[in-house]
């Protein structure tokens, strides 16, 4: 176990602030043109007026919007990479935000599989070893514990929300896997 993942490995996936920050943006830009758009329509006999009004609340929901969602956008998006391959193995992040990364052998892995999480697709990998997952420390058991409950004690790395494409990430884990174990997508 490590603080970061490594950034000399054959094929490193990092987040990708931009992309999660957008995907923030258009459902708070929706939400927000929801709660708008009754008043707007009140005031319907003048559309340039009820346009200012709906664009000023998107706006201003956007900008109160930033004070909760920002540090989460940086606690998710910062720390380095969340995961590496190598022919003869993997790294994987630990925990969500900030925190620990974990070496795995192809051969310790159970499973690797692909499961859509809320509006995130996500990397899931089963170690082959239950106790392995027991050595990351309070931090992240509490951090891992609502998602251990769902999906096992799988690791996670983020798909859709990584600087590159989600088919590139899983046609590099089949390739670096070499077939040493089981995908499931």
């Amino acid at each position: 176990m490590t603080r970061r993942i490594p950034e000399d490995q054959p094929y490193v996936v990092r987040p990708s602030a931009i992309k999660r920050g957008l995907a923030y943006a258009k459902i708070v830009s929706v939400l927000a043109l929801v709660v708008s758009g009754p008043g707007a329509l009140a005031n319907i006999s003048d559309p340039g007026t009820a346009l200012l009004n709906m664009l000023g609340v998107v706006g201003f929901v956007l900008a109160i919007s930033v004070l909760p969602l920002g540090p989460q956008l940086w606690l998710l998006s910062s720390g380095g990479p969340v995961l590496a391959l190598s022919p003869a193995g993997l790294w994987i992040r630990t925990r969500s935000s900030r925190g620990q990364a974990i070496w795995l052998p192809w051969e310790a892995v159970a499973q690797i599989g692909r499961q859509r999480r809320g509006m995130e697709n996500t990397l899931l990998i089963q170690p082959g070893d239950p106790r392995t997952v027991r050595q990351f420390g309070a931090a992240t058991v509490i951090d891992r514990s609502p998602l251990s409950g769902i999906y096992g004690s799988c690791l996670t790395a983020p798909l859709n929300f990584a600087d590159r494409p989600e088919e590139e990430i899983l046609a590099a884990v089949r390739r670096f896997s070499a077939g040493r174990c089981p995908t499931n997508w």
